[in-house]
């Protein structure tokens, strides 16, 4: 398939050498996706989210969102000038999808977010305008939150590395041709409970793991999916959070089965990036 976004897009010379297929503009109909990237380093998730759309037999228009009521510190100006359109500017069109990324801050309460306002009428927006959202990691924390009052709670260390996971409702569309275990990493500070969820009759949990905990949680037949895990993430971005977070002296431990035979001098072993293609094909090709 073909994703349309612009020709000068940081992401499109590194994907090209992926042989990842980019569109130019050209008139016919192509599925809309919204992308809310709520991510400090936005041009690694612009890649990331792109080479999982592309992978697809649909073409599709892409749109990139921030806010105004967060300004980005890890990326430049001109690149969000550029290439992204405030929410205010496409709130009177309807997509066929939307992606909200996860954000480095959650063990914030939601209410301490200074965008949290904002992010609530994005929430509701999304419920009417949009044919099916993905709430990912701290974004679907905070949609369940919003939506469901499902609260969030803090772990005694960082959930990092690459986890087994099974399927409960292999019947549902967004799980065809999956296997009964598969492998999605995850990164966070926080988790939703299992309990919490089966006490909404709405939400529908679909996958979850031993060690991860909830995975993927639906709802209303699957205009909305939230998940907890990065199937997003490139095969080194672990690997990079790792580093990053020993330069910064914190006490953290090495992802869990990310690393051949756990040792990081034996390099990583990917081991999500089918099942992750397969979960966006599905998506696009079912519910949006």
């Amino acid at each position: 398939m073909l994703v349309n976004i612009p020709y000068n897009l940081p992401a499109v010379e590194i994907l090209k050498k992926e042989n990842i297929a980019i569109d130019s503009p050209r008139k016919m109909r192509k599925i809309r996706i919204a992308l809310l990237n709520l991510m400090p380093l936005k041009i690694a998730t612009e890649t990331d989210f792109i080479r999982l759309l592309s992978n697809n037999p649909v073409t599709i228009s892409l749109d990139f969102i921030k806010l105004r009521t967060h300004k980005s510190k890890n990326t430049q100006e001109e690149h969000l000038s550029t290439f992204y359109k405030y929410f205010d500017e496409i709130r009177n069109k309807h997509y066929d999808g939307m992606i909200i990324t996860g954000a480095p801050i959650e063990l914030l309460e939601f209410e301490d977010v200074t965008y949290w306002k904002e992010l609530q009428k994005i929430f509701n927006w999304a419920a009417t305008n949009v044919t099916s959202t993905l709430y990912i990691c701290w974004a679907a924390q905070a949609a369940l939150y919003h939506l469901y009052g499902i609260k969030k709670y803090p772990l005694e260390k960082k959930m990092s590395g690459v986890f087994k996971h099974t399927v409960s409702k292999p019947q549902i569309s967004l799980f065809r041709g999956f296997d009964d275990e598969f492998y999605i990493p995850h990164s966070r500070y926080t988790e939703i409970r299992k309990e919490d969820i089966l006490r909404i009759p709405e939400l529908e949990l679909l996958s979850e793991s031993v060690e991860a905990g909830v995975y993927i949680v639906m709802s209303r037949s699957g205009r909305e999916f939230y998940m907890t895990g990065h199937s997003e993430y490139a095969s080194d971005t672990l690997h990079n959070e790792y580093m990053r977070d020993i330069a910064k002296g914190l006490s953290v431990e090495m992802p869990a089965n990310y690393y051949h035979n756990n040792d990081i001098k034996n390099g990583i072993c990917a081991r999500w990036h089918a099942h992750a293609n397969l979960l966006f094909i599905n998506w696009l090709n079912y519910y949006v």
